[in-house]
């Protein structure tokens, strides 16, 4: 349980697309940072990248519709970024389950979960409470490694689906890892599309593949920010040169409206690392465009 002596959520700077500071009956997506990085094997820091990503998005902030979107994200979407969820300092289990407590909170108000980490561990707490609110989910991995380690910890960042389809919380056939350039030689029942199989890719190709095996399945969507080249966002824990591009990336993005997108995160961006803050950018314009396809599906 989370230390009766803090409050769920710390206060932080509204990222510049929410609509409110507080979720309710009437918020369809609540964002929600979790500064934890105690599962990173490489560089740590990316506990501070919630702050960063929202800083960055002050320089989204004056495009009333953000090109090439035919609507108002604000006219369609009602966003609540309720701060950073709060835990006791180098406790890993007080803050997996911090998440999971806010995930159901969020649930139990029917709106979409949306958020920043931390490393990728974030995501397995986040999967934890919206699986036994509703069942197994479809997933569609954006990453340089599949973080399928059988690894030996609890608390790895590389482990989390691993630990994810142990405890069942995958559908089966319907998990998608693109953009992998590590080794992924081992057995698995994943489909993985590596990054040089991207390279050539037509990027609306790519997005019909996506539709085809996810179908109607409930869908959540993880991007660890190393899935592009570390050339356009070197501010992360575990470079791996030879990833993915973000124009085809934001193309793919673009393309994947009319899936059933219940849950959204962006992970492992280190702001130590970054320059110019162009990583946090392209965290922070990415996280704009997935709330635009969350607002796409909004009464679709």
């Amino acid at each position: 349980m989370t230390n009766a002596n803090y409050s769920l959520y710390q206060p932080a700077n509204t990222f510049v697309f929410a609509s409110k500071s507080k979720m309710d009956k009437d918020t369809d997506v609540v964002i929600a940072g979790v500064p934890f990085d105690l599962a990173t094997s490489g560089r740590p820091g990316a506990r501070f990248a919630p702050t960063a990503i929202r800083q960055a998005s002050a320089n989204l902030g004056w495009e009333q519709r953000r090109h090439p979107w035919k609507f108002s994200l604000r006219r369609k979407l009602k966003v609540a970024d309720v701060g950073d969820v709060n835990f006791s300092h180098g406790d890993a289990p007080g803050a997996m389950q911090a998440v999971r407590e806010h995930i159901a909170k969020v649930m139990e108000l029917g709106a979409i979960p949306f958020t920043f980490g931390g490393d990728h561990l974030v995501t397995l707490p986040v999967l934890q409470a919206m699986v036994a609110k509703r069942g197994p989910v479809a997933l569609l991995h954006f990453d340089a490694h599949t973080d399928d380690y059988s690894g030996g910890s609890e608390f790895d960042h590389g482990s989390v689906f691993y630990h994810a389809r142990e405890q069942g919380l995958l559908l089966d056939g319907k998990v998608m890892q693109l953009g992998i350039r590590t080794d992924h030689s081992s057995k698995t029942p994943f489909e993985v599309i590596p990054a040089e199989a991207l390279w050539h890719a037509r990027a609306l190709e790519v997005a019909e593949r996506i539709k085809q095996t996810m179908g109607d399945a409930p869908a959540y969507l993880t991007f660890d920010i190393d899935c592009i080249d570390p050339a356009f966002a070197p501010g992360t824990g575990t470079p791996v040169i030879g990833g993915i591009s973000p124009h085809f990336i934001l193309e793919l993005l673009r393309n994947l409206q009319g899936l059933n997108w219940v849950g959204m995160d962006i992970v492992e961006v280190c702001p130590a690392y970054d320059h110019s803050q162009i990583t946090s950018l392209l965290a922070a314009t990415l996280a704009t465009d997935m709330l635009y396809l969350l607002a796409s599906q909004k009464n679709s």
